[in-house]
């Protein structure tokens, strides 16, 4: 495993992350306790030292997996970061960013993940119904709480996030250190504002869904036979639009030359990018798991970035809601 500064916290962290929305219950291809302890188990033999997770992933039974798993190792040792919005129970004030909403998610989450401190707490979402200022002063409080080291932030259009930034300078408030959002080599939208935004204001980039859901992990013509892949389509994000379909037959092509995985291909290609610091890898067998971490000793030349890029045409932009 190789290793990288998260943002500007000076924390140092794998260059990948697990992704742990598959641990828990709810749909097919998610897992049971046992076999999510094992994940974790072997992603932290591998190397892996950072975990993303959600309060809404199976609505807590994420965070109380990843949590237990943790116990058997020095929490020093381990980065975690988890999220807030979603929506979590019948009362209406178990979602948002309000005041009121995220001092008891936060508790609820360290609870669950048996953490006096997270390492990053993530707005999941913008929330359209609560004012930035009330959202970054909560935030705030809780770093100096000590319930919370860093904060950061998901999905969201780049004036939103460039309003939060300087809403925290204005007030002199802790400020978002990353970005976690949606960016693969057939969803690239990033490109045009967030991504310079992140780089301007040295922030850490974490990659959602950076296979594209499965779709570049295997020839396009197969995504359809997996469960996840139908529910990936279903999604509607695109990622056979505009070229996609050609980007997915060049991560084949560049594969088999190189005698690698597509998947490998594709966290590559996201590796090679500066602006990016560690690809949220969600995976469900400890074979991918592997094949992913094989993916940071893999080389890519400028032309052969070039020759995976070259396809993509703009789609819509997805991933906000």
């Amino acid at each position: 495993m190789e290793y990288t500064t998260l943002g500007t916290t000076g924390v140092t962290v794998s260059q990948l992350c697990l992704g742990c929305m598959s641990f828990g219950s709810g749909r097919e291809w998610m897992l049971s306790e046992d076999e999510s302890h094992e994940i974790i188990d072997r992603a932290i033999e591998l190397g892996i030292n950072f975990f993303d997770t959600a309060n809404v992933y199976s609505t807590g039974e994420s965070e109380e997996i990843l949590g237990s798993a943790l116990e058997e190792y020095d929490r020093d040792e381990q980065v975690v970061a988890t999220k807030v919005y979603g929506e979590m129970g019948d009362d209406p004030n178990q979602q948002g960013l309000s005041r009121k909403s995220i001092e008891q998610e936060l508790s609820d989450s360290l609870d669950r993940l048996g953490m006096d401190t997270v390492d990053l707490y993530q707005i999941h979402r913008w929330d359209y119904d609560t004012p930035i200022e009330t959202t970054m002063r909560a935030l705030d409080d809780a770093v100096r709480r000590n319930q919370v080291r860093y904060i950061g932030a998901s999905s969201m259009w780049a004036h939103q996030f460039a309003d939060a930034l300087h809403t925290s300078e204005r007030l002199n408030l802790e400020r978002f250190v990353t970005m976690q959002n949606h960016y693969n080599l057939v969803y690239r939208e990033e490109e045009r504002e967030m991504l310079p935004l992140c780089e301007r204001e040295d922030v850490g980039v974490l990659p959602w869904s950076p296979l594209a859901g499965g779709y570049l992990a295997r020839p396009h013509e197969e995504l359809e036979t997996t469960t996840r892949g139908e529910e990936v389509e279903s999604y509607g994000h695109g990622y056979h639009e505009n070229g996609g379909q050609e980007v997915n037959e060049r991560v084949e092509e560049l594969a088999d030359d190189k005698g690698v995985t597509m998947a490998q291909i594709g966290l590559s290609w996201l590796l090679h990018k500066d602006w990016v610091d560690a690809p949220i890898i969600g995976t469900t067998s400890i074979e991918h798991l592997e094949d992913a971490v094989e993916a940071v000793d893999i080389s890519l030349s400028n032309s052969e970035m070039e020759y995976l890029e070259e396809p993509y045409e703009p789609i819509a932009v997805s991933g906000h809601e």
